[in-house]
């Protein structure tokens, strides 16, 4: 185990003695209750996850609902789950064609600058890659198998602007919503177009000459939005364990994704849907259309990608939160009790002696919070409250001398998957780096246990340079390596 251990991405959470059994369960937006999560496959689920339209830089309302799913994902698979995880980019859109002539630039290029901002911006924030990131312009083939199919089933017809779903020949339609055809009609935004037989009916297929448009049975055009994800959902998954995204994205994107896609199957497309409430700001939704949008590369000058990630993480899920300064230093907060605490476990010393039971108990108690709180409606700010408890607590032991290196390795067991499954990483440090740290900071301690506090003084400098932290506690000190 190296000086972080598992606390770095991508490293498997050890299993401490005594695997929890509770079901995970979650909120399906499509029935209204909290379900049980049953998979197709037993120990396989499959996530399908709409990702950005990349016209613009992604905002913190875009980096919650990821963040989400990311721990989400990150949960399921400590809970045993071999999870394929699909998160599509929309690359061919209205929005991204209108910002590449504003610019004098192809949509392509538009698309390519904002999708390489995507990995700056979410790497930064431990997010891991999806299994396959699929681009709409690379499925357009796959989309028009579904479009024919749907055509040859009656689902759908053509008019002279493009191919439309017929929403009067599918039934179910409004299971995500949980709405009425007559209340979605009287109440929703719907596409304007007077070729179309209803006013819900959506475009598969828009015709139109003007680049990017591609050949298709029917004519020369683009695919509508919905279409996108139902086609590389159905490639990439087939059958969807869990659906998600935005809370935004219920009506109509969802509902339309579920019509067509179970109409060209004749099977339940999504098991589970679930969506992420949406972040405000003063109040008012955080959208690219309003401008009132906070930019992740910008947050990211001023917070901690930790920080920001608690931020997140601090809010149930399908609640809307609130961004704000005061937001954002709670949650800088709560990492710095995490840190310190995770780095008093990495730098504990003092031998190898025997393991108290009730330190062991305490811990094992959080852990078991932790766990039941993300197993029942994924709530993470339990889950949170849970590991803020156990992080207290390691420094009170840490104060009173407690923390021997056998302790320490006893606590990590359930420590280190606390802060793996909620995405938190420390900066990585080799073993000969530790080795060095230590070597000053016993040197340290020897000038000081002399008295030669000048000396000492200087190692602490010495160390400050290297960017190491040191905090005394009595004759114990704990080290921190501080994020550049």
């Amino acid at each position: 185990m190296d000086a972080t251990g598992p606390i770095n991405v991508y490293n498997e959470c050890p299993q401490p003695e005594g695997r929890w059994t509770f079901a995970v369960r979650l909120y399906n937006t499509a029935t209204g209750a909290v379900e049980e999560l049953r998979p197709h496959r037993p120990n396989e689920v499959g996530i399908y996850f709409c990702g950005v339209t990349v016209y613009d830089y992604c905002h913190i309302g875009h980096a919650r609902s990821i963040i989400v799913f990311d721990t989400l994902r990150r949960f399921l698979e400590y809970r045993g789950f071999k999870v394929r995880f699909i998160q599509n980019f929309t690359d061919v859109d209205d929005k991204i064609i209108l910002r590449a002539r504003r610019e004098g630039r192809k949509s392509s290029e538009v698309a390519e600058r904002f999708i390489k901002q995507y990995f700056e911006d979410f790497d930064r924030l431990n997010v891991k890659h999806a299994d396959v990131f699929p681009r709409a312009t690379e499925h357009i083939g796959d989309m028009i198998r579904i479009i024919e199919g749907l055509l040859a089933s009656g689902h759908a017809y053509i008019t002279s602007t493009g191919v439309y779903f017929d929403v009067s020949k599918f039934p179910r339609y409004g299971q995500v919503s949980r709405r009425a055809i007559s209340e979605l009609r009287a109440g929703a935004r719907v596409e304007p177009d007077p070729t179309k037989r209803g006013p819900l009916d959506f475009a598969l297929w828009k015709f139109s000459e003007e680049d990017p448009s591609w050949d298709s049975p029917w004519g020369r055009g683009r695919p509508g939005w919905h279409i996108e994800c139902s086609a590389m959902a159905l490639k990439y998954l087939g059958e969807v364990d869990i659906h998600g995204g935005g809370e935004d994205l219920i009506f109509p994107h969802h509902e339309n994704e579920a019509a067509q896609s179970e109409a060209y199957t004749g099977r339940r497309f999504a098991r589970l849907w679930m969506h992420v409430g949406l972040v405000q700001l003063a109040g008012e939704k955080m959208s690219k259309s309003i401008g009132n949008i906070v930019p992740i590369h910008e947050a990211l000058k001023r917070w901690d990608p930790n920080t920001i990630r608690i931020f997140c993480l601090m809010t149930h899920y399908r609640k809307k939160q609130e961004f704000s300064e005061e937001a954002l230093q709670q949650a800088e907060n709560m990492w710095r009790n995490l840190e310190d605490a995770s780095w008093s476990l990495i730098s504990a010393d003092g031998g190898d002696g025997g393991v108290p039971d009730e330190i062991v108990k305490a811990a094992r108690e959080e852990f078991h919070n932790f766990i039941k709180a993300l197993s029942l409606d994924f709530n993470t700010p339990l889950a949170l409250q849970a590991a803020l408890r156990l992080a207290r607590s390691i420094r009170r032991w840490t104060s009173y001398g407690a923390l021997n290196r056998a302790t320490a390795a006893a606590l990590r067991d359930y420590w280190d998957p606390m802060l793996t499954i909620l995405g938190l990483r420390l900066p990585r440090v080799s073993e000969e780096e530790k080795r060095e740290i230590e070597a000053l900071v016993r040197e340290r301690a020897i000038l000081r246990g002399r008295g030669e506090f000048s000396k000492a003084d200087e190692i602490r400098l010495q160390l400050k340079r290297m960017g190491v932290e040191l905090t005394d506690y009595g004759e114990r000190t704990v080290w921190k390596k501080l994020s550049t």
